[in-house]
């Protein structure tokens, strides 16, 4: 049982939204961190922010595959229970009768954002089948043009936003000479192009 600072500090952890959408894909299976931004359509950039602050707090456990591939698990289960009661209204002054009346109409809106929120991941869970399509097209297909596993995931994290070479080294992993290796086996192949500081997709792909 957490004490009221560590409750309220765990609260503010999972009052971002994405944070909550990560700890609940975890719960299914350990994720690395293409797959997570790939399944919740997040940057790989944002992925790691969120990763690395859970792992601070002992939310999450990482470790590696034979691969070097970084995968996350949660070091622990999470369950929060709200408990609300009934207000009597009836026997509070008028004072508190309206204090009582605006808590009641918080609630119902609760309900209320709650029911289009399940209805919001009725919709992405739709979405999370088609794109989980795509990408088993994507690796089907990839096999044929790109050299290695390495060239997939960067252009997997290229295919959500443009990137640094900071940004995609500490997505993949990846020590310095396989990193560029791999990119400059994208650039060759007209995948990948270098814009400035960041890497995009090659030609008018990137838009």
């Amino acid at each position: 049982m957490l004490d009221g600072v560590e409750a309220s500090h765990l609260l503010d952890i999972l009052g971002n939204r994405n944070r909550r959408r990560i700890i609940q894909l975890l719960r299914y299976k350990p994720c690395f961190v293409t797959e997570i931004s790939d399944r919740l359509v997040l940057s790989p950039k944002a992925v790691i922010e969120h990763l690395q602050m859970m792992e601070r707090e002992e939310i999450l456990i990482s470790c590696y595959d034979e691969r070097r591939r970084k995968y996350y698990y949660l070091s622990q289960d999470i369950n929060v229970m709200i408990n609300l009661e009934q207000v009597k209204t009836a026997s509070f002054p008028p004072a508190v009768q309206d204090t009582a009346s605006r808590f009641m109409n918080a609630v119902i809106m609760l309900r209320r954002m709650v029911r289009a929120r399940e209805d919001l991941f009725s919709q992405l869970a739709h979405l999370e089948h088609d794109i989980e399509v795509k990408l088993n097209d994507i690796v089907r297909s990839g096999k044929e043009v790109l050299d290695d596993e390495h060239e997939l995931d960067l252009l997997l994290a290229l295919s959500h936003y443009d990137l640094t070479p900071e940004d995609l080294g500490a997505f993949s992993d990846m020590s310095g000479p396989e990193l560029s290796r791999a990119i400059n086996g994208l650039i060759r192949k007209g995948l990948v192009e270098q814009k400035g500081t960041h890497y995009t997709l090659g030609g008018n792909n990137g838009r």
